[in-house]
Formats: C-alpha cells, structure tokens, sequence
C-alpha cells in the first residue's frame, strides 16, 4: 500500500469515529424518509415552511443581465407552486476547488452540484434519494453518483462531447460536409485559415477548465466501446499510445497539439480570455471551439448571430461510425447535515428542476426526467452518431480509476487542466514531441495502476 492509501485509510478511520468532523451527518440530524418517488409535484410538501441554499457553479445564472432564464426566474417560477420554501441561488467563479473544500466543512447549505469524490464517500455528506432500481424508472444516469445500491445524486442535464463551431465561416471557407476524422478536421482548420480572417481553432488555454474539457472525449466518443472509460482504462497498460487507426485518447489530444503546432490557434495561447470567447465565435472571429454541449446556448446568447452557432459530433469515427459519450452534467446531492425539513424541501426542489422548470432544454442540456425523448434543437447534427452513456464501473472497483488517477497525477475528468495546457505550450513551443508527452502520460499511469494493484489487461 502506497503513502496515499496509507493516509487515505487513516481519513477514513478518522471519519469512522467522527462523521461531523468530515463533513458529514451526526447523530443529531434528521435524515428524510422520503424518496424521490414519492414526490407529487404540487401536493407533497405544501405545508413545509423553510429557507434552503441551492450551492454552484453557473456564475453566469445569478446575474440579473444573464440573456437565458436565471436563477432568480427560475427560483420565481418555482414560489408559484410551493411559496413557503424559499431557495437561495449561491454561486462561486471557482467551483471546482472551492465546492470540495466546502463540501468537507459542511458549510455549504442544502442542496449543491457534488464536486469529484469517491462513489464510496457519497453517503458520508448526501442523502439518498432512493434505491438504485427505483432511481433508475425515475431518472436517467442515475448511477453515476450511486454507491451500494442508492442513488445520491440527480444530474441537472445529459451532456455529449462535441465541437461549438460557425456555420458562417464553415461556409465561407467552403466546407460542405463536417468532419469525421482528425484529418478531415485539421484540414478543416487549414482552409479556414486561408479562406477567412477567423481564428480557426480557439484554446481558450487562460481559462484552464477549457484545457481539461478535453479529457471528456477519450471514453466511448474516441474508442465506440461504452465499457472502456469506467471498466477498461483503469487495467489499460498505455492507454495514450497510438492505436494507428486515428481513434483512442492518442488522437484525441493529438488534434490540439497539431493544430497549435501548424499554427491554426489563436498567436498567444496566453492571451485568451473566455468570456470574449462567446462574442468571437457569435460574430465570426473564431470557427471552432472543442467544448461541451452545455457552451452552445453560452456561445448562442453571446451576440445577435445565434443561428450561425452549431454543435459538431467531435471528428473521430470507429469503423466508419462515430460515437458521443452521454454523461451527466454535475448533479445535485442534499446535505446530510441539514433539517429534516429542508432536505424534503430541497428533495422537492430538485424534482421540480429536472421535470418541471425546462432546465435541460433551456441550457441546451438533455432532459433527465426518464422517458423523455426530447432533445434541443444544437443536436441537429448528431442524427447519425450514436450517444450512449458510459456503462458503470465493475462491481468492487467503484474507486479503483479515482485512486489511479490520483497517484498517476494525470487528473482526467479531474482538475486535469494544467496537463492539457503542456501540450499546448510544447506544440507552441516546439520544445517537446507530441509523443514524447505522451510516453511520460504512459509512465506515470502504469506506475500507478501497479502501486493501487490494478491488473493490466490491455
């Protein structure tokens, strides 16, 4: 056992003894009965008086100038039905960081959009919502903030992994058909660049969590296997060399180091700024954009040329087909900590947000509510790919790819940020081979996968 399990084992014991010093329920809290299922929108709960804090990161929602529907509107909407619980909207510019911090003090109010822990912690900090089995007939994704059979967790959307990109300028620089394939998209990029004046691939490197967007491509969407990212990878020995099929995470991140190589970005990767992005890219100063689907509407709302906005499957295809990984957004776990009363209330609150308020829709998201086939309108060129969510990890290893992630330093999916930012500044740099980078990404996630004991099988 390495000196990181070592110290882990020891949190954990320390949890053991004293809950409310990791953040987590003490003998005195109510824990709910309800469950999710039993909710009636509109009936259950009408006599519950209480003031909840909804806890996240859409900075963007608590502005009365946002052009979407904001918080305060939805919050709004939501007082016509139930007008004694009353949500607050807390927003942080530095989530990622600061919700794990908070989460571990406690001190984060009711209801919150859970940062990365491990699967088994969930119930350290949440409440279920329910058994896995019903979760599942009520919501989708359900598993993936799910541990020993119930679910903590409600995604406030379905994402897939794309490309934001300008109609306009794809028809100005002649481009009749979208991409498919690393080549086709470099090549993309290169008659862009001679035909037009726009940027053609955009880094956004200054903003850092737009590097590490990155990452979100190397399960399903690069490989066509639903397996690989929470089954696969973990037991994989080298899973960033190259396949020579032009799939897999190699040619993924190979696409942003040849294009910054061949000098199709931005001419100081250390000058971009994110929120001038949306603007660029709204009136034709930048083509392409490699983001999630939830930037579309951002990218859309930025200026009065939202038709010129769309959303490409990222070009990459396993055997002629392509593939897009469907995840969650982050989801909304309730605090373990809090009153009886409002952790109904906050359990009220986030069914009304997944099934009654058009929150996916509106923010260009997939609805969540089970059975609901909708889907908004950027996916228009998604017709041909097939969206599948990754399939969950083996039983007895729901922490194993979170350990290894951890000890490799890698940080996929993780705060990988400044990793995906090397490459950016070897390619600019000429410093360092793209291959190169990606033997040292080989080493150290092998070394790990040998100190956490996971079997290579690949």
């Amino acid at each position: 056992m390495n000196l990181k399990k070592i110290v882990a084992a020891g949190v954990a014991a320390v949890c053991a003894v004293s809950m409310a010093a990791c953040g987590g329920s003490d003998s005195s809290s109510g824990v709910t009965d309800l469950t999710y299922d039993q909710i009636k929108l509109g009936e259950t709960g009408k006599d519950i008086k209480a003031s909840i804090k909804f806890y996240n990161g859409r900075t963007d929602m608590g502005l009365d100038s946002y052009p979407g529907k904001n918080w305060k509107s939805y919050i709004a909407d939501f007082n016509k039905l139930y007008p004694n619980i009353k949500v607050e909207a807390q927003t942080d510019t530095n989530y990622a960081d600061n919700a794990l911090t908070r989460l571990q003090g406690g001190d984060w109010g009711d209801i919150m959009m859970i940062p990365s822990v491990d699967k088994s912690e969930l119930e350290n900090y949440f409440i279920s919502y329910g058994s896995l089995d019903t979760m599942q007939k009520q919501v989708k994704l359900a598993s993936e903030k799910a541990y020993d059979g119930k679910s903590y967790g409600v995604a406030t959307d379905g994402q897939t992994s794309g490309v934001v990109y300008n109609k306009a300028i794809f028809k100005k620089a002649g481009i009749t058909k979208l991409p498919t394939t690393p080549e086709e998209f470099i090549a993309d990029l290169k008659l862009i660049k001679e035909k037009t004046d726009a940027i053609p691939l955009y880094t956004n490197y200054a903003a850092g969590f737009t590097m590490g967007a990155w990452d979100a491509y190397i399960g399903t969407t690069a490989t066509g296997d639903t397996k690989y990212m929470n089954q696969k990878l973990v037991h994989t020995k080298a899973p960033f060399k190259d396949p020579g099929d032009g799939t897999h995470a190699y040619n993924v991140y190979k696409i942003l180091y040849d294009a910054v190589a061949d000098g199709l970005t931005e001419d100081d990767y250390s000058t971009t700024d994110w929120e001038s992005s949306k603007s660029m890219i709204n009136n034709g100063q930048i083509a392409t954009m490699v983001l999630g689907a939830w930037a579309v509407t951002q990218m859309q709302q930025a200026g009065d040329n939202a038709d010129d906005i769309g959303y490409m499957p990222f070009p990459i295809s396993i055997n002629g087909k392509q593939y897009a990984s469907m995840g969650g957004n982050y989801s909304m776990g309730i605090n373990k900590k809090s009153s009886k009363d409002n952790q109904e209330a906050a359990m009220i609150f986030v069914k009304w947000l997944t099934e009654e308020s058009g929150y996916a829709m509106n923010e260009g998201g997939i609805p969540i509510k089970y059975g609901d086939t909708d889907l908004p309108s950027i996916y228009e060129d998604f017709k041909d790919v097939t969206m599948e969510p990754d399939e969950d990890s083996l039983e007895g290893e729901e922490d194993l790819f979170t350990e290894v992630n951890s000890d490799s330093e890698l940080g996929i999916n993780s705060n990988g940020n400044k990793r995906v930012q090397a490459i950016v500044e070897h390619a600019a740099n000429k410093d360092k081979s793209y291959d190169d980078i990606m033997k040292e990404w080989n080493d150290a996630w092998y070394k790990a996968m040998q100190d956490d004991d996971a079997e290579a099988k690949y």
